[in-house]
């Protein structure tokens, strides 16, 4: 299928097939796509947790809001984090990236305030959302972005030192009934005259 395809079928699913659950070696496929992410001079300032056992699926779908229901069904939840600890991240750069991306940050990032270098760190995860939304439609799973999560709540049930959770996205299969889907709800998107623009 082609990437087009893929972007024209995708669609944020609303109902989940709690019968059906992603294959060990496609999660395992879904996770090195993950850590190949793209990054502003490959930074990588995230970690990401798969949730498939049961038990702490519906504690993190307690405290997801209207989210409740899409993650108890999904076969797995992914929760994004941004590293929030900038001297933890500027020993990470130190030790990982080359000359040229460290004299980057510190030239143009580290100066700036410690809301905006962390405003920075989770653009970065943004970026990685997209990438992975698209590596589940390539291999036909349905997926669930969300920032409808506690925050402070998910940070107690799965704390990770140093990082901070910023949002989730449920992974499966959709229920055949899912009215959400393309198929019974056409996409709306704004024409391309209104959102692209051609220079020469």
């Amino acid at each position: 299928m082609s990437f087009l395809a893929i972007a024209k079928s995708r669609y944020t699913t609303k109902k989940y097939n709690s019968n059906e659950k992603i294959s060990e070696e496609q999660i395992e496929q879904l996770k090195e796509i993950l850590r190949l992410s793209p990054s502003s001079i490959n930074s990588q300032p995230w970690k990401f947790v798969f949730v498939s056992e049961e038990a702490t699926k519906q504690k993190l779908a307690s405290i997801s809001y209207f989210n409740e229901p899409k993650i108890n069904a999904a076969s797995h939840l992914v929760v994004f984090y941004a590293i929030n600890d900038i001297p933890k991240f500027e020993a990470q750069i130190k030790q990982h990236l080359p000359e040229g991306a460290v004299a980057y940050y510190n030239q143009f990032l580290k100066p700036l305030s410690e809301a905006e270098i962390k405003s920075w760190f989770q653009h970065q995860v943004y970026l990685s959302l997209g990438f992975f939304l698209a590596a589940c439609a390539s291999l036909d799973i349905d997926s669930t972005p969300m920032e409808g999560i506690n925050i402070e709540e998910y940070q107690k049930a799965l704390p990770l030192d140093a990082y901070k959770p910023l949002f989730a996205v449920a992974i499966g299969y959709r229920d055949k009934e899912d009215a959400n889907q393309p198929s019974v709800k056409p996409k709306s998107r704004l024409h391309p005259e209104t959102v692209i623009q051609s220079i020469g």
